[in-house]
């Protein structure tokens, strides 16, 4: 287990950018894989994004396909998630997460993580 902080949340229109990161404190994210998960109003938490341990392997949620991009290929410290074009339904706590041992088929599962960010809201108004 490794401990996680997050920061980059805030309020954006809609149209507009915005960049999340997750660190890991007094290490790094190395040999770890690491996904970003979703929780928005009325709706349970879902997969966004994750990329494997080595760095070889991205996945996103189909919605945010061509829009949103995690990097750091778990060779930096920290990871960065970021959102182009938002929108409004894509308003949220997105946490990040971070596992050793993950397979590709496992890298969507809330499960497969036992380390976890507290969170950071991204608000998107109408």
């Amino acid at each position: 287990q490794v401990a996680l902080v997050q920061s980059g949340g805030g309020l954006v229109q809609a149209g507009d950018s915005l960049r999340v990161s997750c660190t890991a404190s007094g290490g790094s994210l190395r040999g770890y894989a690491v996904a970003w998960f979703r929780q928005s109003p009325g709706k349970e938490r879902e997969f966004v994004a994750a990329v494997s341990r080595n760095g070889g392997f991205t996945y996103y949620k189909d919605s945010v396909k061509g829009r949103f991009t995690i990097s750091g290929d778990n060779a930096k410290n920290p990871v960065f998630l970021r959102m182009n074009d938002l929108k409004e339904e894509e308003t949220g706590v997105y946490d990040c997460a971070a596992g050793k041992g993950v397979i590709t088929s496992s890298l969507k599962k809330q499960e497969t993580y036992p380390s976890w960010g507290q969170g950071a809201q991204v608000t998107v108004p109408l």
